[in-house]
């Protein structure tokens, strides 16, 4: 059974810094290209942060230069540093797993971030 669980959302100040987490069970983690995506209320989900099949990184304009994305294959795991956070990125959380980019095959359940002021 393929699982992945993100942890590290919460309630933070603007200008303020978080790092989420997604571990990954039951998939061959390094074969996968690992995304996080956001969806604000009364939004549509979108990339915040993805590395490609040639493992380099991309972002979103939005995030450039405050959010970071790595991955730990020793740990199935995938990180996604938040710094500088603005009102704005206020969201619920999702990381994802692509064996053929762009199309997600697995979702984890989502991290609330919250940012107030």
């Amino acid at each position: 059974q393929v699982q992945l669980v993100e942890s590290g959302g919460g309630l933070v100040q603007a200008g303020g810094s978080l790092r989420l987490s997604c571990a990954a069970s039951g998939i061959i983690f390094s074969s996968y290209v690992m995304g996080w995506y956001r969806q604000a209320a009364g939004a549509q989900r979108e990339l915040v942060a993805s590395f490609t099949r040639g493992g380099k990184t991309i972002y979103a304009d939005s995030v450039k230069g405050r959010f970071t994305i790595s991955r730990d294959n020793a740990k199935n795991t995938v990180y996604l540093q938040m710094n500088s956070l603005k009102l704005e990125d206020t969201a619920v959380y999702y990381c994802a797993a692509a064996m053929w980019p762009p199309k997600n095959d697995y979702w984890g359940q989502g991290t609330q971030v919250t940012v107030s002021s």
